[in-house]
C-alpha cells in the first residue's frame, strides 16, 4: 500500500449520514534530526529533568509514551473467561516478574508542538533504569538482542541508571499522572501501562482486568491506544513502524529506543487523528488493544 493511502480514507465511524466537516489542516511538524534533542535521563540528572517536566506539562498535556522491557517469557495455563482475560493474565505474569529497561516520553500541545525547555531544540525524554541485569534476570533472548542492536548499553544502565522506586515517587508528584487534563498517547500499550502501574503502586498488578482498568483510570484518566483507533480506519494495519510509513510520518532517532518510539507515536497519533477522525478522538479513549475497556 502506498504511503498516501491515509489521504483517501473517510473519517472513522461517523455517527450521522451527513458528510463530516473537513478536518483542520495539519500544521507542520519538525522532521529534521538536528531540531530534536532526545534527552537521556540517568540517576544524576533525574531530579532536574523532572523539574523541567513539571514546568511544561500544563502547556503540553499530550504525553506519548513507550517502554522497552525484557520481552515476554511466561504464558499462563488454565481456564480463562475469554481472550482478553488470557491476554491480561499473560501481561500480569510477565510484568510482575520482569523489570523495566527504558521509558520514553514525548510531550506536545493540541497542535502537535513540542517543548524546547529553553534549549533551542524540541525535547523528548528517555529514562534509563538500572534494575534489569542481563547476568541475573530472566528475559526473552530475541528481545534483549534487538535492544542491544538498537544501541542500549545494559552495563551503563546498571552503573548510571535510575532507581525505579525513586522514579515512581517523582512521577507521582510530576503532574502528569492523576491529572484529568493530561492525555496519554500510546501504541498497543497494555505492557507499557502495566510497568508504569507497577512503579507507581510498588505492588504487583491486580488479579483481574477490571481492577487493572480501575487503577489505570485513576492514574491515567485519559488514554489513547493507537492500535485500538486503527480498528476504525479503513486500510490501516500493522505495527507502529508500518503505520507511520502508511501515514508518511518519518522517524527521528533509533528504532526500538523508547525516546524515538515515543516521538514517532506522538506524530503518528496526530496524523491519524487529523486524517481519519477530524481531530476528535475522545470517544475512543480508555481502551487498550487486546484488553478491553475500563470498568464503569
Amino acid at each position: 500500500m502506498s504511503s498516501t493511502a491515509s489521504t483517501t480514507a473517510t473519517a472513522a465511524n461517523n455517527d450521522n449520514n451527513s458528510d463530516p466537516p473537513s478536518p483542520p489542516p495539519t500544521p507542520p511538524i519538525p522532521l529534521k534530526e538536528d531540531q530534536i534533542e532526545i534527552r537521556d535521563v540517568w540517576c544524576d540528572n533525574l531530579e532536574s529533568e523532572f523539574d523541567l517536566i513539571r514546568d511544561i506539562v500544563d502547556d503540553y498535556p499530550f504525553v506519548a509514551m513507550d517502554t522497552e522491557f525484557p520481552g515476554v517469557v511466561l504464558r499462563p495455563v488454565g481456564q480463562f473467561k475469554n481472550s482478553s482475560d488470557y491476554h491480561y493474565q499473560t501481561l500480569k505474569a510477565n510484568v510482575d516478574l520482569l523489570k523495566l529497561i527504558q521509558l520514553g516520553l514525548t510531550f506536545s500541545d493540541e497542535e502537535g508542538n513540542l517543548p524546547t525547555c529553553g534549549t533551542g531544540k524540541y525535547c523528548v525524554w528517555q529514562f534509563n533504569f538500572r534494575e534489569f541485569s542481563v547476568a541475573d534476570d530472566v528475559f526473552a533472548h530475541d528481545s534483549i538482542e534487538l535492544l542491544r542492536q538498537s544501541g542500549i548499553d545494559f552495563k551503563k544502565n546498571n552503573e548510571r541508571g535510575i532507581d525505579a522506586h525513586r522514579f515512581g515517587e517523582l512521577l507521582m508528584s510530576s503532574g502528569i499522572v492523576l491529572n484529568d487534563s493530561v492525555h496519554w498517547v500510546t501504541f498497543h500499550s497494555g505492557y507499557d501501562f502495566g510497568y508504569l502501574l507497577k512503579l507507581l503502586t510498588c505492588q504487583i498488578l491486580p488479579d483481574n482486568p477490571a481492577e487493572f482498568f480501575g487503577l489505570l483510570k485513576i492514574y491515567f484518566p485519559t488514554v489513547y491506544d493507537i492500535k485500538h483507533l486503527m480498528k476504525f480506519c479503513n486500510s490501516l494495519h500493522g505495527g507502529l513502524n508500518k503505520l507511520a510509513e502508511l501515514l508518511d510520518v518519518e522517524r527521528i532517532g533509533i528504532c526500538h529506543q523508547a525516546g524515538s518510539d515515543s516521538l514517532l507515536t506522538s506524530w503518528t497519533f496526530r496524523k491519524l487523528r487529523q486524517s481519519f477522525f477530524g481531530g476528535v478522538t475522545e470517544k475512543y479513549a480508555g481502551v487498550l488493544y487486546g484488553l478491553g475497556v475500563e470498568s464503569g
